[in-house]
């Protein structure tokens, strides 16, 4: 690709010239092969051993509500996970341009630095001491894993032009394993105590960290020097990526309530806690299928075809906790909510993603709209956690985030539409 080709001229404007360069750079990108499918079991360990324990975080929050925070209230654990999820959001933004002008591999060292000190800092925790647990969970695993997750996710664009929303979804189930082994893992609690099943949990991220490092090449298009700059504004203004972010975002106020929640709710309506302390590996193993299914489909039908469908049954699944009030029932239900919200996450990444017009716009489409999603993460887990109150009123707060996830997929339709209008084509 010549130097010619990528740079701007002088009497185009932006918006004019990239649909052009945009399909030039985008037919010099690989598909598939070795390296790139090498990248994507890299990008697995690291969501493996990043979200994946993000997601195990129900765990905890029954833990600390029942036993090591007892003298703090839920919503006020609430906010450990709820920062700790919003951060890699939130940091997103700066992680996605960073890795856009080729800071891949410093990003992840760093992340994974924080992450595993973190994690280890946590170890050292004492029993209802607050702040130790807010600053070692919460915040500094937040910040570490803000730095690899986008630039994990966004240099998978690198080496596929035709099945990325694939090799997404293939990466995405390294969340759900992790989600898996995670917090089976913290079954050795009443056995060995809170600092050693730490610290075992710990031993596992420092080893597949190193792994997905090992593994993962970022491949730009050649001249990065002559790409086009973008900036939030260029992109805030596109229509169908406006409505893309701001549905997100509603999605993301209540997204994570079964994640953080259902295990307790489980335990408060007489399950049997063996059970419940399994309602969340269950959960994240169906999100397995779900993210294959849904990313592969996408490739052949488009993501936004597939994310209208997807949100509005994950807000379905969200109310069907109504209906936990048995074994049978709470296992029904982990399934439905784990299905469709794996798939979900995985969807949303590859929407976003798809409006980029140029590889080296990925990274700060994928993490804008991810930072504005952060602002709805931190604050959702708390409400909920003080709509439940101590005397823990569950109608309020399942209802509360059900509605969140109601009114996306008709902003995700408007958004459909704009960009149908533009590539005169169905398949978006």
């Amino acid at each position: 690709m010549s130097e010619n080709n990528l740079a701007p001229s002088a009497d185009l404007t932006l918006d004019q010239k990239l649909p052009e360069e945009s399909t030039e750079a985008q037919n010099a990108l690989p598909d598939s092969g070795t390296k790139a499918w090498l990248t994507v079991l890299g990008a697995w360990f690291v969501l493996f051993a990043s979200f994946g324990y993000i997601y195990s975080f129900g765990v905890y929050q029954d833990y600390y509500t029942r036993f090591y925070l007892s003298i703090h209230s839920p919503s006020k654990i609430a906010w450990i996970g709820s920062v700790q999820l919003s951060l890699p959001f939130l940091l997103g933004l700066v992680s996605g341009k960073l890795f856009d002008v080729g800071y891949f591999h410093a990003l992840q060292l760093c992340g994974g630095v924080i992450l595993t000190v973190s994690l280890f800092g946590l170890s050292l925790a004492k029993p209802q001491k607050y702040a130790q647990i807010f600053l070692s969970q919460g915040i500094g695993m937040g910040v570490g894993i803000g730095f690899v997750f986008v630039p994990s996710l966004s240099v998978l664009s690198h080496h596929f032009r035709h099945r990325k929303a694939w090799a997404t979804g293939v990466a995405m189930t390294g969340v759900s394993v992790g989600a898996i082994v995670f917090p089976i893992s913290t079954h050795l609690l009443p056995s060995i105590g809170f600092a050693r099943t730490v610290r075992a949990t710990g031993y596992l991220v420092i080893g597949t960290l190193v792994l997905g490092n090992l593994l993962m090449r970022p491949s730009p298009p050649k001249d990065v020097s002559q790409k086009p700059q973008i900036g939030i504004k260029s992109i805030i203004t596109d229509p169908p990526y406006l409505f893309g972010i701001t549905g997100a975002s509603m999605c993301l106020f209540g997204f994570y309530f079964p994640l953080i929640y259902l295990q307790l709710y489980a335990v408060e309506h007489g399950i049997d806690e063996n059970l419940a302390f399994y309602s969340i590996s269950i959960l994240n193993a169906a999100g397995i299928p779900g993210r294959l299914t849904a990313n592969y489909f996408a490739d052949i039908y488009g993501p936004w075809n597939l994310i209208i469908p997807t949100t509005a049954l994950t807000a379905a699944s969200i109310f069907s906790i109504f209906g936990v009030h048995s074994p049978g029932s709470l296992i029904a239900v982990s399934i439905f909510y784990g299905w469709f919200s794996g798939a979900w996450l995985s969807l949303i990444v590859a929407a976003l993603a798809s409006l980029a017009r140029h590889p080296n716009e990925v990274g700060l489409r994928t993490g804008f709209g991810l930072a504005l999603g952060s602002l709805a993460t931190l604050g959702s887990a708390p409400i909920q956690g003080r709509l439940l109150s101590s005397t823990f009123i569950w109608s309020k707060a399942i209802i509360f985030s059900g509605a969140f996830l109601a009114i996306p997929p008709l902003l995700f339709l408007l958004g459909r539409r704009f960009i149908v209008k533009e590539r005169k084509t169905q398949r978006v």
